[in-house]
């Protein structure tokens, strides 16, 4: 057995996931808190857009996101910027199309954590003359580490497990595209049932442990102090 076939994919999704879950940790937190105590009216609207990841058939999010990041498209005029002529079918691709459809398991974590927490307490800590910052550290932070957690946990195992989305926007290019869900696709195809059987044993023993550590993580965010 190739042990270069087998790890090659692991690790390019491992350095997707990685990467995404980053990027969602930096979006998803104001993005979360202002679909959480934000004021205005429509803000439920742009939640459903947020969410629909979550309902969309993957290969429609694909098709669209091919054509958004395509050389007709915004993703082929930024590729210009140094002469590629499309994100698609590139890593920075595969990124950028695994935010959009892991935003929604990193931002409703956070939101219902940010949700839960009492105005009265973000009252006291700004009475207490705390800056912004003091209070997301000392305050909102610590309260919303369990939305953290779950929402981390979820983003990186959902685009490790990705399948539709990447295929249509990454294809099959080894070393470039071929992440892990393509990889055991690719190798059943093939015929190559033992390292179908290696890869697809380690996702759901990865699987496993995902929905542990959640419910772990829910279980003790649950548990009343004392």
């Amino acid at each position: 057995m190739d042990l270069d076939t087998l790890i090659a994919p692991i690790s390019l999704t491992i350095s997707l996931a990685l990467s995404v879950t980053a990027i969602l940790l930096v979006i998803g937190t104001p993005l979360a808190w202002w679909l959480a105590h934000g004021r205005w009216a429509g803000k439920e609207v742009f939640g459903a857009l947020v969410s629909m990841p979550l309902v969309l058939p993957p290969t429609v999010l694909g098709f669209y996101l091919l054509l958004a990041l395509g050389p007709n498209g915004p993703g082929g005029a930024l590729a210009g910027l140094w002469g590629a002529r499309t994100l698609a079918f590139s890593f920075p691709g595969l990124v950028i199309g695994s935010v959009i459809g892991s935003l929604p398991f990193m931002v409703q974590p956070l939101r219902n954590s940010f949700a839960a927490i009492e105005k009265e307490v973000l009252e006291a800590a700004d009475t207490l003359g705390a800056s912004r910052w003091q209070l997301y550290w000392r305050v909102v932070l610590p309260l919303a580490r369990p939305g953290y957690l779950v929402g981390g946990i979820m983003a990186f195992a959902h685009t490790v497990g990705e399948f539709g989305v990447v295929l249509m926007i990454g294809g099959n290019i080894p070393g470039r595209t071929k992440v892990l869900s393509i990889a055991i696709y690719d190798h059943v195809e093939r015929l190559e049932w033992d390292k179908a059987h290696v890869l697809a044993g380690g996702m759901v023993l990865f699987a496993f442990v995902v929905i542990l550590g959640t419910l772990m993580v829910n279980r003790r965010a649950m548990t009343p102090l004392g």
